[in-house]
């Protein structure tokens, strides 16, 4: 079974201001789907937080790692910019597709910067903070989450 892992991003929750309502949604669709994953890990917003977060789970074993939080436009929204620091190339198309799907639901859904992009043997990818959001860009994810390793590991097209 592959492993995955989910990382809440919030300043609120990680200060046990506000219940994390969006990692138990990755959480539960990663595991409907298969994929092994551990209970939400919860940080608090900003660059290193996330760089952080996101090598300890890399370091852990997890070939899919997915954020949620932080991908906003507030100054404390810094997913996009500790996520650039991990991942060595970019998958456009995949965050595209994530913002045109959110801003189909709700306009606010095209503010989201948030990043998709591999490492050497994992895929990376922050999705906004609110449960609707994870829930509705976790198909989206796990669409192609399996091919992408596949092809990080040298497998065919």
């Amino acid at each position: 079974m592959r492993r995955a892992a989910m990382i809440t991003v919030s300043d609120r929750t990680a200060a046990g201001l506000r219940e994390d309502g969006s990692g138990p949604v990755g959480v539960a669709l990663l595991r409907d789907a298969g994929w092994e994953c551990a209970d939400a890990v919860v940080v608090p917003d900003g660059a290193d937080s996330v760089e952080g977060a996101l090598r300890a789970a890399l370091d852990a074993g997890a070939v899919l790692v997915v954020t949620t939080g932080g991908t906003g436009v507030s100054p404390r929204d810094q997913t996009p910019e500790g996520t650039d620091r991990v991942i060595e190339r970019d998958l456009p198309g995949i965050a595209e597709e994530l913002r045109r799907r959110g801003g189909a639901e709700k306009p606010a859904g095209l503010l989201t910067r948030g990043r998709a992009g591999v490492t050497a043997g994992a895929l990376v990818v922050n999705l906004p903070g609110k449960p609707a959001a994870v829930a509705s860009g976790m198909p989206v994810v796990l669409a192609v989450a399996a091919h992408v390793i596949d092809q990080l590991a040298g497998g065919d097209h």
